[in-house]
């Protein structure tokens, strides 16, 4: 008898009928307070060797339509391995076809990163003895938000901040958070420790844990969209914002990466900020430096494709990159990476996968190394 169950951390599906292996009709539910929906994930129990062929329904109403273009899902009998499996969008139905090998299987729109893994993530890196964990506050949910300050801070350090995952169902964001923690942390790297010496990082592994925990793909606990709040974050609506602007306002801002995932586009990709009234010539170029270093030290990333950047003074200031950059004047982006694949460097088993996005993370490493001296700009 197959069963489909989604009442786990980060779950989200609905199941219309799945007597039939051949025709399991599901919808994705939508954030509980607001109108998006993308991000799926269940579990599928009873079907150990049948061709299970399951439909999303209500895919033609999904916030991001044409992410499912060329789009493949995931699956994973351990929650550990996660693999392409056999999916098209067809007739508004997202069809997902599969043979599970064993009679438990997880379905996900991407690699899943769980409340309970992110808990792990923190205590791992509290084991080191150059970072310090503060708990800026609670969420609506009542959940921690947690901050890691790495390196001792000093007048003459620099203050880089790096967050990742606003929009709780882009979890590639916390798996390259991870990548990035594990090299950062790493006695053994020199470029590490040489960025320690003069930096002080402040990184906000998950800043939407409730929306990540409730199984929503872009909003927290209230409904709100995160990178739109960053002008005048409310504490009753966005007390993530709220508490990581405040923190940032006390160290200063030298350096700011807010790391996302993007549905429809298969690259890895930054959006600058272009749009901003301060921007300048020197923050032109330091943009266009820092992207041309990381295609060269991971070719993973490139350059040719992302969003059109917006004419100077028509940056929205309710987005994070933008906000950032304006307040502190500061060189500040948004990494976007794909849910699908990259279609220059394809990998027809895993597409983009969790440990091609950690090993993405560590090597930001190198970039912020190499350009080290650069990234304090005058101030605006």
């Amino acid at each position: 008898m197959i069963r489909i169950s989604s009442s786990f951390d980060g779950g989200n599906i609905l199941c219309d009928t799945c007597a039939d292996a051949s025709d399991i009709q599901l919808q994705i539910k939508t954030d509980s307070a607001a109108d998006f929906s993308q991000w799926f994930y269940f579990r599928l129990t009873g079907g150990q060797g049948l061709p299970c062929v399951m439909k999303i329904t209500n895919a033609d109403k999904a916030s991001y339509v044409k992410g499912w273009e060329g789009y493949q899902a995931v699956a994973s009998y351990d929650r550990e391995n996660w693999f392409r499996v056999d999916t098209v969008y067809e007739n508004g139905h997202l069809v997902i076809r599969h043979t599970p090998d064993v009679n438990a299987v997880y379905y996900a729109y991407f690699a899943p990163y769980s409340m309970e893994r992110h808990s792990d993530l923190i205590a791992d890196a509290g084991q080191s003895p150059d970072v310090f964990l503060s708990v800026l506050g609670e969420t609506l949910d009542g959940q921690d938000m947690d901050l890691l300050t790495i390196g001792e801070p000093a007048p003459e350090k620099k203050a880089y901040w790096l967050v990742a995952r606003q929009h709780p169902g882009e979890t590639m964001a916390e798996w390259w958070m991870e990548g990035f923690l594990s090299r950062l942390l790493d006695e053994d790297d020199a470029v590490s420790r040489a960025l320690l010496e003069k930096i002080c990082f402040y990184v906000v592994p998950n800043m939407n844990p409730d929306g990540s925990r409730r199984g929503h793909l872009r909003t927290n606990a209230a409904g709100a969209n995160l990178n739109r709040e960053w002008s005048e974050p409310e504490m009753n609506k966005s007390p993530e914002v709220y508490l990581v602007r405040q923190k940032m306002q006390s160290t200063g801002v030298d350096f700011c990466l807010d790391v996302h995932g993007d549905e429809g586009l298969p690259y890895n990709f930054i959006a600058g900020t272009q749009g901003i009234p301060s921007w300048t010539a020197e923050k032109d170029r330091l943009l266009t430096d820092f992207k041309r270093l990381w295609q060269q030290v991971n070719p993973d990333f490139q350059t040719t494709h992302g969003y059109p950047a917006a004419p100077k003074g028509k940056g929205n200031l309710a987005m994070c990159g933008n906000y950032v950059a304006e307040t502190f004047g500061c060189l500040a982006m948004t990494l976007e990476m794909p849910f699908k694949d990259t279609a220059d460097t394809p990998n027809e088993l895993w597409g983009w996968s969790p440990e091609r996005s950690k090993k993405f993370g560590a090597s930001v490493i190198d970039v912020l190394h190499q350009l080290d001296d650069r990234l304090t700009l005058p101030t605006k």
